[in-house]
């Protein structure tokens, strides 16, 4: 038992730290009925224009973790992936938005205070100059969608498309490569961190967490609409 915990990833001790947010979010009831098809439009039309409000921070957060990259080779992943936020997953969100009859001015709402919280930890950690909190913030916000979506994909052929694709761009070999390599990037990382910046590593890993949780319990009451 001394020897397996020993040989744990630090992103795994630091996941099951927070264990009990993380599971409340990446089992939550939110995700569980979007799979199912079953989670109402309103509530998804609110979670999709809540969940856009990320994209600008989030650029500007895995650009700086791109710019302080030990080296090109440690970049080049979070580079390729860069652009499928920018391409892909933006074009998803366009796309959603139109089919579910969200205008400009519906999403020119106010950021929910967890909407707003979470865009401050993220411009927290570009703004840090420390590689290890930022990957702290990407990796469990990707890794807590790999882990909700992963037991859903593929999803079912008659889900809508705004439920499908939510699913599979947060699943699949792809994005287990993204996470794998944000995982890796982190316990890398860890391993070059005296005890002061491991427990600022561990401050945003602990807030990101919960921040997944509450923004899972806001979009499921429907951002209090």
């Amino acid at each position: 038992m001394l020897k397996e915990r020993e040989e744990m990833r630090p992103t795994d001790r630091l996941r099951i730290q927070n264990d009990g947010f993380w599971q409340a979010a990446t089992t939550h009831r939110f995700c569980k009925e979007l799979a199912e098809g079953s989670l109402p439009i309103e509530k998804m039309r609110a979670y999709l224009i809540q969940d856009y409000m990320f994209v600008d921070g989030f650029v500007r957060l895995l650009a700086s973790a791109i710019a302080h990259a030990p080296s090109l080779a440690d970049s080049v992943p979070a580079a390729q992936f860069l652009a499928v936020i920018t391409g892909p997953e933006n074009t998803y969100f366009l796309r959603a938005f139109e089919a579910l009859g969200v205008t400009d001015a519906d999403q020119r709402v106010n950021p929910a205070p967890v909407t707003a919280a979470f865009i401050d930890l993220m411009a927290r950690a570009a703004s840090s100059g420390q590689y290890g909190q930022m990957l702290a913030v990407l990796t469990v916000a990707e890794w807590s969608y790999l882990s909700w979506a992963r037991p859903f994909n593929p999803p079912s052929p008659d889900l809508s498309f705004w439920f499908s694709e939510w699913i599979t761009l947060h699943a699949g070999e792809e994005f287990e490569g993204v996470v794998d390599y944000l995982r890796t990037q982190l316990d890398r990382q860890w391993g070059h961190l005296d005890a002061s910046a491991r427990a600022d590593v561990e401050a945003f890993f602990a807030e990101a967490v919960a921040l997944e949780k509450r923004f899972f319990d806001a979009a499921y009451q429907g951002f209090g609409e």
